[in-house]
């Protein structure tokens, strides 16, 4: 049996348990930012969208779904107040909204008080934001009633937040490396309680990562939590206790904004900067005799930084800030193909069937064929600026703008 067969069925087990909720996490399932869906359009106009709806405040956070529910958060940008807002995927309708009083402080110009996506199962919506003085974490039924709420303590970070949790068995895990006291932790998703919490080292300058974990599930072994940081560099921890099972510090110069994902057994991460001095790596797990081992680098000139990398089989596509997208050989780091398609980009791209997607800051959706040879399928205004990651469930693709969001596909 091959790796990618393995790791193919290894995935198929992962999201075996969401069959029908194909979204429920910052980029889909497992983070890996693809889905099969037939139904999206490559290019479409205003009046090829099924709904657009006008959201409270603003915000970069990406949707998710569990059934015909959207969650997402958005922000008054000048109050600091946070709203936790559903969404009916059927017709865009805001089905209920709930505001915390909180406070406006400084972040990066770009960023915004509501960049943290949510993630959802069949119980909760769990969601996170920080003040300077407080990192909340917290979770909602599916109607919007306050189940738990957990103060993870102070968050200092000279651009604000913007880190996701995920789910892991009956964990909610977030990522917390910051300029302050950095930490792993995982809590019980029904009360909030701290099941394991593990103490990060810190850098004095530009410690802050806002890369979101994935899982990587080895042939014949349990699940490992993957981590990107400047000063771990990638990280596996076993999800249910928070212990380190192997590490490679130092692979990272720059900070982690982008997400890992697992092709074909390779566990494949970024790093950058805002002047671009960006960087690729590629790491085997078990490539000496079990032990982990970087294979390959990429450099700058095709390695993005705040955009996550996205995969069809061994083809895996880096969409560059700048608006230059490259194809590469997942398994040799090789690069195929490289064109600039325009804009400037700070959400992620996903791929949906035989496209990749991305959202331009302008709220531009650039489309290229997901294929070893380029082609630029076309281009898509959505009338408001973005940075945010599409989601895809129901055979429908949703796009959230600053201010709005909107439904494009089946019908």
């Amino acid at each position: 049996m091959t790796r990618a067969i393995v790791c193919g069925l290894a995935a198929l087990l992962l999201t075996s348990a969401a069959t029908a909720q194909e979204w429920t996490r910052f980029r889909g399932p497992n983070g890996s930012g693809e889905s099969e869906a037939t139904t999206i359009p490559a290019v479409w106009t205003a009046s090829d969208e099924l709904w657009s709806t006008t959201l409270p405040g603003v915000g970069h956070s990406s949707p998710v779904l569990w059934g015909e529910k959207i969650f997402l958060l958005s922000a008054d940008a000048e109050k600091g107040t946070r709203y936790v807002l559903c969404v009916s995927a059927t017709d865009g309708k805001l089905l209920w909204q709930k505001e915390y009083p909180s406070s406006a402080h400084h972040i990066h110009q770009l960023n915004s008080l509501a960049s943290s996506t949510p993630v959802v199962d069949g119980d909760h919506v769990y969601c996170a934001w920080s003040t300077p003085e407080e990192f909340t974490l917290l979770a909602l039924s599916h109607d919007g009633e306050p189940v738990w709420k957990a103060n993870l303590g102070p968050f200092v970070s000279q651009h604000g937040f913007g880190t996701s949790p995920i789910i892991v068995d009956d964990l909610v895990i977030i990522a917390n490396d910051q300029d302050a006291d950095s930490f792993i932790v995982a809590v019980d998703r029904t009360s909030g309680a701290t099941k394991w919490k593990i103490a990060r080292e810190r850098l004095p300058e530009q410690n802050t990562s806002y890369s979101t974990p994935c899982i990587l599930q080895p042939q014949g072994k349990p699940a490992e939590l993957i981590l990107c940081s400047r000063v771990h560099g990638v990280t596996s921890l076993d999800p249910k206790t928070g212990k380190t099972l192997w590490e490679l510090a130092g692979v990272f110069k720059q900070r982690p904004v982008s997400s890992p994902i697992i092709v074909d057994g390779l566990v494949l991460a970024t790093c950058g900067q805002g002047g671009g001095n960006n960087n690729l790596v590629a790491v085997d797990p078990q490539a000496d005799g079990g032990e982990p081992k970087v294979v390959y680098q990429v450099d700058k000139t095709n390695a993005p930084y705040v955009p996550s990398l996205v995969a069809k089989g061994e083809l895996v596509f880096l969409w560059g800030d700048r608006g230059i997208v490259s194809c590469m050989n997942g398994a040799t780091g090789e690069i195929l193909w490289r064109n600039r398609v325009g804009g400037d980009y700070f959400g992620s791209p996903v791929r949906v069937a035989d496209a990749v997607y991305c959202i331009s800051s302008e709220g531009e959706v650039a489309a290229v064929r997901a294929s070893d040879k380029f082609e630029l399928l076309g281009k898509s205004p959505l009338g408001d600026v973005s940075r945010s990651t599409p989601a895809i469930a129901n055979g429908r693709m949703y796009l959230r703008t600053q201010s709005r969001l909107t439904a494009v596909g089946k019908k």
